[in-house]
């Protein structure tokens, strides 16, 4: 089991917060930054807590091929990640481009249409 974090509740970290986050760790629950890179990043805390997987947002993975810029802020995400022996994962992979210059920067994990279509509620 995995819960999802914002990068502003850790900014805002209060005690409350950390015991919650050490409560979860002691259940076995996993911890996950949620949109990485969209909020007020302090690398900081990336030490400070004990974080399995970093998401990157979908804002960063929707125009890879088309933006420079996304492209090698997703693959210095990636290449922290694995320095710091963290799982990351890109939200909001579409197409077979997006997913091969993701697999190509070393990511494994994804999410989004091109992984599964959504189905509707029954």
């Amino acid at each position: 089991m995995v819960i999802e974090i914002t990068e502003g509740l850790l900014l805002d970290a209060e005690s409350g917060i950390v015991g919650k986050l050490l409560e979860f760790r002691d259940a076995g629950i996993q911890a996950s930054i949620d949109d990485f890179g969209t909020g007020y990043s302090a690398l900081s805390y990336l030490k400070k807590f004990d974080i399995d997987f970093l998401k990157i947002d979908q804002s960063f993975v929707r125009n890879l091929a088309a933006d420079f810029n996304d492209l090698a802020l997703c693959e210095a995400i990636i290449v922290m990640a694995h320095k710091l022996e963290l799982k990351v994962i890109a939200e909001g992979v579409e197409t077979e481009e997006q997913r091969s210059l993701l697999a190509a920067a070393g990511m494994r994990l994804r999410s989004g249409v091109f992984v599964l279509q959504a189905v509707a509620c029954r």
